[in-house]
């Protein structure tokens, strides 16, 4: 069993509308697993913001790839400020040095561009993948250059709310899973995905109370 959170708790923020299974998942995990009910009860009041709109759910997380949440935060801020409304036509219509200049790597301003393009073109399909299961989903999102597992996983936890996703590449997933349950040291994967059979079917709320457990702000794609 990992270290006992600080008392010390973050202020509420304004309330937003919960995925359905939320209040449910909560319960649920309370009862499979003592130290992850702890990290719920440091955060009462707190849960995943729904993101509507797919591409900009895509993009944050091709933003956010191999960077803190505080960075990327800092980097879409300009890229709103700088661009204008992220959307397909704004990303499209931008030169990548000026989305170079809000931040993003050489490599990120292509594969936003390119995923803009495709919104654009009609290559993406979003409505389909709701039919779809995650695997499923999965595979098609990373024929688009520059999305990897990982940014499928976000996507699936934040446009499409599944409700049990497990991305087990996910830095911030590892540091919090250390922090908890390893005494700080790092676990395998087999490790990490044999800790979070208890959490099914709500694995991806079990991660997005984990991931706020190390952020000062809420982790937002």
């Amino acid at each position: 069993m990992g270290p006992r959170l600080k008392e010390t708790r973050a202020p509420h923020p304004a309330k937003t509308a919960l995925p359905p299974y939320w209040s449910r998942a909560k319960r649920a995990l309370r009862r499979a697993d003592p130290v992850l009910g702890e990290v719920i009860d440091a955060f009462r009041g707190e849960s995943l913001e729904p993101r509507g709109d797919p591409f900009v759910t895509l993009a944050r997380a091709i933003v956010g790839q191999q960077i803190s949440v505080k960075a990327a935060a800092a980097v879409w801020g300009r890229l709103e400020e700088r661009v204008g409304p992220m959307s397909p036509e704004t990303v499209a219509g931008s030169s990548v040095q000026k989305l170079r200049a809000c931040g993003l790597s050489r490599g990120k301003a292509g594969y936003c561009k390119g995923l803009a393009e495709g919104f654009l073109e009609g290559a993406l399909d979003p409505a389909g993948w709701r039919a779809q299961d995650d695997e499923a989903v999965i595979a098609e999102l990373t024929k688009v250059k520059g999305v990897g597992r990982w940014t499928a996983e976000m996507f699936l936890i934040f446009h499409l709310l599944r409700p049990d996703v497990l991305p087990l590449g996910d830095i911030g997933l590892q540091r919090a899973l250390a922090r908890h349950y390893g005494d700080g040291e790092a676990l395998e994967p087999a490790e990490m995905s044999a800790l979070a059979e208890p959490w099914r079917p709500w694995r991806s709320v079990a991660t997005w109370y984990l991931w706020r457990s190390l952020d000062p702000i809420p982790i937002a794609y």
